[in-house]
């Protein structure tokens, strides 16, 4: 006989006349991005401050003033000057606890807090991989906002070309395959390695001459199918410290296959297309993402009592409980964008994603980007991550909209 204990208790338990002992199953959670190649650090971010936030600071390229010498005119040269820039990064803290009631063990014959403890790496992993996807998509929508509103103070004019100035934030930082998937059938027009060209010219649009030696490709398992089915997947794979990937177009992209949810909704890319800039294609409605090695720095912060164990000795006429929480802290802080979102509160996974909507130029309200203003809530809003790179060029997320 087998039952479910109705103790309140102890209602997580399944208990049996003939005990033995519990098995854990597998977790089957999405792949995680966290402890990829994605992920760095940044010896310029500071745990130590004392506010939510901290700073980092850098010196700007020069932009130089040639002369001619003359020997008829005395006038004096122009000078060249240089100036310095700054961003900010946010801090977040995590929770996770749990508790037992002491005299369970007596019925189930287990420790109720041993499965958190045993699992306490995964539930960890777990969060961070959660907050860079965050990241990830923030910045999508940070950068869409850009090149299909307003949120450079012009009308956007789309996403990244083969010719667009690089230092113009009037392009966002993305590509737009128009409604094509990355991958596209074999014809008599697309053979081999054209079949994905929409990755390579994405990559070439992005860095033009500045075209690094790889980058990491985040897939969904559709797009890994597609790249299978078209043979470009390399057999030599490459390891990267402890992790093998697997690669396309002879170690270009190292392939992260992960089932998470890339994309944007269809609310939030209606929201992008109600600006006054170059509309996201209405069928590119997944998304890819390009990413350099260290494209986001993580650095973990000093948490006071990460492991604390509280008893309520009275609980349950005295049998007691027994709760257990542990404490960590992050920050994440995308190469060249400043934090521009709530500078007084420990940021959710959902507040990465948010945007800053500028109401008759008075009011700043940070919101989700599905609940802007219906008709022109990209004019209005800003992402949380405002690039301050001058060049796009230096900048290590690359979003792809496709089909």
């Amino acid at each position: 006989m087998t039952v479910k204990t109705n103790l309140s208790g102890a209602s997580n338990f399944v208990l049996q006349e003939a005990i033995g002992g519990y098995a854990d199953e597998a977790y089957t959670n999405a792949r995680k991005l966290s402890g990829t190649g994605i992920v760095g650090d940044n010896p310029q971010i500071d745990t130590s401050t004392e506010t939510f936030e901290g700073q980092m600071r850098w010196f700007k390229p020069l932009n130089p003033t040639i002369n001619v010498a003359s020997l008829t005119s005395a006038t004096e040269g122009n000078k060249t000057t240089y100036s310095s820039d700054f961003l900010r990064y946010i801090k977040t803290v995590r929770t996770h606890g749990a508790e037992k009631v002491n005299m369970q063990q007596v019925v189930t014959q287990q420790d109720g807090l041993a499965k958190i403890g045993r699992d306490f790496a995964e539930t960890r992993a777990q969060d961070e991989h959660n907050a860079i996807l965050a990241v990830l998509k923030g910045v999508a929508i940070s950068e869409a906002l850009l090149g299909a509103g307003s949120a450079s103070g012009q009308a956007g004019l789309g996403g990244q070309t083969f010719e667009n100035d690089p230092a113009s934030r009037r392009y966002g930082f993305y590509v737009d395959l128009a409604g094509a998937a990355p991958v596209v059938a074999a014809s008599s027009t697309a053979q081999g390695a054209q079949r994905a060209e929409g990755f390579l010219n994405a990559f070439g649009m992005a860095y033009k001459d500045y075209e690094p030696e790889y980058a990491y490709l985040v897939t969904s398992p559709a797009v890994m199918a597609s790249l299978r089915s078209a043979n470009l997947v390399d057999q030599t794979k490459v390891v990267d410290g402890t992790i093998e990937f697997s690669t396309i177009f002879n170690g270009k992209f190292r392939l992260i296959q992960t089932r998470a949810s890339q994309g944007l909704s269809a609310t939030e890319l209606d929201r992008i297309n109600d600006g006054a800039g170059v509309n996201i294609h209405a069928n590119s409605v997944k998304t890819s993402f390009i990413v350099l090695p260290g494209a986001i720095a993580m650095r973990g912060l000093v948490v006071p009592e990460e492991v604390e164990i509280d008893r309520n000795a009275a609980a349950y006429w005295g049998g007691g409980t027994t709760s257990i929480w542990y404490r960590w802290g992050y920050v994440l802080a995308p190469a060249g964008y400043d934090w521009a979102g709530n500078h007084e509160a420990f940021p959710s996974d959902a507040h990465y994603m948010d945007v800053v909507e500028n109401v008759g130029g008075t009011t700043l309200t940070q919101k989700s980007l599905a609940t802007v203003t219906d008709t022109t809530g990209s004019d209005l809003s800003v992402g949380v991550w405002n690039r301050k790179f001058a060049s796009a060029l230096s900048l290590g997320i690359l979003p792809v909209f496709h089909a």
